[in-house]
Formats: C-alpha cells, sequence, structure tokens
C-alpha cells in the first residue's frame, strides 16, 4: 500500500485500549486520532499510541480530511448518534456491541449505512474468533446437520461492573445489553440468522449490585459509584425462530451461584458443538457417540486474537478486500432480541414478531 488507513478511535474507555493495540500490530492502519470529551485521557491515550491529533468532540474529528475510519467505543447510548455522523461524513464506522440501545435508532444506523456507502461493522469480536471459524466450517459442511436448538450461559455471581454499565440511561440495560449480546450473538450467527418469531424472556433486580460483598475483587468501571445501579441483575429468555429452531439464554451481573459460568452450545440433527468454555464436536459414528476435540493451539475463546481477527477483518473491509462479518443488517436483529426479552420482562407476556 501507498497510504496506510488513517484510524480515530471515538472514547478511551477500558474496550478501545483492545481496539488500539490491534490497529497498531496492523501494517496497514495508522492510528491518526483519538477523541474523548476528557482532553486530559484523550492526550494521554494519544501519547501512548503516538496518534498524530486529539479531539474533544467527535464532529470536528469527523471535519479531518485525513481520516478515513472510526472505532466507536463509547457509552451505548452514543453509539447511533456517533455513527450516523460518521458515516455522513463519509468515514467507515466499526462500532462496539450493541449497535445502539434501541430498535428505532439501529433502523436510523441502517439507513445512514444505506445513504452514505460507506462500511460499518458491529463489534460482534466473537465472530472472528478461532473457535468460531472452526465450528462455521463444520456447520457449512452440514457436519452438525440441521440445528434446531442452542444454549446461551453467562453467569457472574458477583460482577456489576458499575459506573456507566451500572446506568441504564447510558448502557441501555445491564447483563443481558453487555455480556448476553455475546453469546447470544454467536448462536445466532452460527445458527445461520433465523428471522426471530417470538421471544419469552425475564429480567430480575432482587440483589442490586452486592457492593457489600468482602473478599471477592470484580472489574469496576472507571466510574464506579456503588450507591448507583439501576439495571438488571439476572435475565433469562426462550428465543423462537422462523424456522423451527430455539435458543434459551440465562446471564447475569450478580446470582447466588457457586461459580461463574459460561456455556455456549449448538445441537442438531447430526452432531452437536460447544463453543465455550472451550471447543468441543459432539458427533456418531457407526452407532457410537463420539466427544471429538479440535486439535488448535488454544480451544478456548482467545479476547487478544479474537480483537486482532476482527480489526485486521475491518481494515480489509475497508480496503475494499473482505466483506464483514457483522453488517449493521445483523446488529439491527440483535437489537431486535435483546429489547425484546426486556419488553416480554415488562409487560409478562411473550412478545411477537411480524
Amino acid at each position: 500500500m501507498s497510504k496506510k488507513l488513517k484510524i480515530g478511535v471515538i472514547g478511551t474507555g477500558s474496550i478501545s485500549d483492545s481496539h488500539l493495540r490491534s490497529y497498531q500490530n496492523n501494517e496497514n492502519a495508522d492510528i491518526y486520532a483519538i477523541c474523548d470529551f476528557n482532553e486530559e485521557r484523550a492526550k494521554a491515550k494519544a501519547a501512548a499510541f503516538q496518534a498524530e491529533k486529539t479531539y474533544t468532540n467527535h464532529l470536528d474529528l469527523l471535519k479531518d480530511a485525513e481520516l478515513d475510519a472510526v472505532s466507536i467505543c463509547t457509552w451505548n447510548n452514543t453509539h447511533a448518534e456517533i455513527a450516523i455522523d460518521a458515516l455522513n461524513a463519509g468515514k467507515h464506522v466499526l462500532v462496539e456491541k450493541p449497535l445502539t440501545t434501541s430498535v428505532e435508532k439501529a433502523l436510523k444506523v441502517e439507513e445512514a449505512v444505506k445513504r452514505s456507502g460507506k462500511n460499518l461493522q458491529v463489534g460482534f469480536v466473537r465472530r472472528y474468533a478461532t473457535n468460531t471459524k472452526i465450528i462455521k466450517n463444520f456447520i457449512d459442511h452440514g457436519e452438525l446437520g440441521e440445528i434446531y436448538f442452542a444454549k446461551a450461559t453467562c453467569i457472574r455471581r458477583l460482577g456489576n461492573p458499575g459506573g456507566w454499565f451500572a446506568d441504564k440511561e447510558r448502557s441501555g440495560g445491564g447483563p443481558l445489553i453487555d455480556i448476553g449480546v455475546h453469546v447470544i450473538d454467536i448462536l445466532w450467527y452460527l445458527m445461520g440468522c433465523p428471522k426471530v418469531k417470538s421471544i419469552s424472556g425475564n429480567t430480575y433486580s432482587k440483589l442490586g449490585n452486592r457492593s457489600n460483598i468482602e473478599n471477592l475483587s470484580f472489574y469496576k468501571a472507571a466510574d464506579y459509584d456503588p450507591s448507583k445501579n439501576n439495571v438488571e441483575d439476572m435475565a433469562n429468555a426462550m428465543i423462537r425462530f422462523e424456522n423451527g429452531a430455539s435458543m434459551l439464554v440465562d446471564v447475569s451481573f450478580t446470582l447466588h451461584a457457586k461459580k461463574d459460568e459460561i456455556a455456549v452450545k449448538l445441537f442438531g440433527t447430526k452432531g452437536g458443538a460447544e463453543i465455550e468454555p472451550e471447543l468441543s464436536i459432539i458427533s456418531e459414528k457407526h452407532n457410537t457417540i463420539l466427544n471429538i476435540t479440535p486439535q488448535v493451539d488454544n480451544l478456548s475463546f482467545d479476547f487478544v486474537k479474537g480483537f486482532q481477527n476482527e480489526i485486521d477483518h475491518f481494515v480489509n473491509v475497508c480496503l475494499g478486500e473482505k466483506e464483514t462479518l457483522s453488517p449493521v443488517q445483523h446488529g439491527v436483529e440483535m437489537m431486535k432480541i435483546l429489547c425484546g426479552i426486556y419488553e416480554s420482562s415488562e409487560k409478562g407476556k411473550e412478545i411477537y414478531f411480524n
């Protein structure tokens, strides 16, 4: 390449480091600018990653003609506005999950993508993981047969990050929209992205953030405040799809559970798969059930490598060399699922989709 892709990163929260390190490792990307409403944080991050410019307003950043693409690493409730502004300014966009906090705003982002002709990639990082690629290959070759059931579990017994994560106005919700989106999306993606038929969901706010618990540490947001928390502790759901398949979901920030747990499973007519906590394939041969362990470097989801793959893929998309695995349309459908679970819980009944 004669010219590297000039990248701007908007928001300097903890997730921005994963974006910045990955761009730094990509030979076709140049970390050009950092934007954060806190000027001191923006300058510190720019110094750490040798960014040429800093901004405190994303609109000023987007006026920069040198800029090619942005990563949006801000609060969930700002994703749509910033993404639309970036697309309207002619920039490619990688927006952290979730796409936004409502279906209405998600549809506006989709409209902006269509108008602009620019690329938008939703940050569903697990889609770019090695585990996912392996299982997707097996599925595409018919090894699992018809996938008719999936189960997504992501339980934290004590793990409400507080701060903006615990502020529904900024986050859009609690564990469902923060960590549940990961496990729901990866199963939905591997199931072939079927259309949703109905959702029956529940959310619970029974335990609070349990900031009184001693002797156990957990990740805390930079603006952690134990006195503030108005998101759910736990959510569960049954999701039914138009093709007859279904998915069970249970996620929590805090729960009286013995230990943290993650389990991501698929079940088909010819075989099954466990994607997390470790990759495993279940099959039948000669009237015998087989548990197959793929021979790969790491059977577990590798967060660092997953992010590198995601950023590398985004750079290639911007350069016109690939198409994204997580387009805006998938971000919209995921918002329908997440908001459908919240709506079902609020109304106390199953929600149906046209």
